[in-house]
């Protein structure tokens, strides 16, 4: 009767393991194709949103990271998209990876075209790919770009000034 009761308590755990990654799969529902860039920012017209482009492999993309974090706490209706320019065979790393971070109300894409170039110049025809990558529109549909490392003080400064704006 132990051993049953083992067996079922392994059995359970597992498949927890198995929904629980299935369901951090699920936060990326979204694959970054031809014409998803402009569906992102058509969604948005009149607001002001933050895009930022992000991969597994950028060590400063996480260090953003920790800082969207930050700001998603403080002001609740920041507006955030993250785009991972990995490839859709790696969901569940991404997925993961997210997971470690506040930024369950951030919409997340990730790259589905094997040809990223493309994808790359729909975003931006001056962007060649250096990580990471972050796009700060206003209401008015202009956004400014930065590559690199952000600073706290200088989102901090663009949320501000959108909310006078407003």
């Amino acid at each position: 009767m132990k051993f049953s009761g083992i067996i079922i308590q392994i059995l359970f755990g597992s498949l927890m393991c198995l929904s629980s990654t299935c369901s951090v799969a699920e936060q990326i529902t979204k694959y970054f194709v031809r014409g998803s860039y402009q569906e992102i920012v058509s969604a948005r017209a009149g607001k002001p949103f933050i895009v930022s482009l992000w991969s597994l492999d950028c060590t400063y993309c996480f260090d953003d990271m920790v800082l969207f974090g930050k700001l998603s706490k403080k002001y609740h209706d920041l507006d955030l998209v993250l785009i991972s320019t990995d490839t859709k065979e790696q969901i569940k790393e991404i997925a993961h990876t997210l997971q470690k971070y506040p930024l369950k109300k951030a919409e997340s894409w990730v790259f589905a075209d094997s040809f990223v170039e493309r994808l790359r110049y729909e975003v931006d025809t001056q962007w060649y790919g250096e990580l990471p990558r972050t796009y700060f529109y206003d209401a008015q549909g202009h956004a400014s770009a930065l590559s690199g490392k952000l600073d706290y003080a200088q989102i901090e400064r663009w949320i501000r000034g959108r909310k006078k704006n407003e």
